[in-house]
């Protein structure tokens, strides 16, 4: 599957984002790992959990962050799995990123069948800025981003909560 793999040796001139060979936003100036396309899913590995974004194009990412006290919070924290509304925010995928690692994971695309791009886009633009339900178990980021890509929302990683 393409996509970041860390610890696989990379292409001549291709860009690895192992936080101990390069700066990060060296890498980020050089090439996006896996060249995202308009479209995929892209997983985040954040610490003890993955964050889930789809990918717009020219670096953008859609993806939902939550909300306390009417301000967004960053899902960095355990806030996201107490919030209970979230912002639909468009965002550049290094900003997303930071200094965690990603690789582009369209793993439901055997079960249910990618939307035409056009049509993930369109919807994506209608949400961004709009305040949306939030819940850890059966509304959270990776349902969200797969209701845009496949229409239907859908997340195993609850299921190891």
């Amino acid at each position: 599957m393409p996509g970041y793999q860390t610890g696989h040796s990379p292409e001549p001139g291709t860009c690895v984002c192992l936080k101990h060979r390069m700066a990060f936003n060296d890498c980020f100036s050089l090439s996006y790992p896996g060249n995202p396309q308009p479209g995929d899913l892209i997983e985040v590995f954040r610490p003890g959990y993955q964050h889930w974004a789809l990918y717009l194009g020219d670096g953008y990412v859609i993806n939902i962050a939550p909300l306390e006290d009417g301000i967004s919070a960053s899902f960095t924290s355990a806030k996201s799995v107490f919030s209970r509304k979230a912002l639909v925010k468009m965002q550049l995928l290094k900003d997303v990123v930071g200094k965690d690692t990603y690789r582009i994971n369209n793993k439901y695309d055997d079960t249910y069948p990618p939307l035409p791009v056009e049509e993930v886009i369109q919807r994506s633009e209608f949400v961004i800025g709009q305040e949306v339900e939030y819940d850890i178990l059966v509304n959270n980021c990776e349902h969200f981003v797969t209701l845009l890509r496949y229409g239907e929302g859908v997340s195993e990683q609850v299921s190891f909560l």
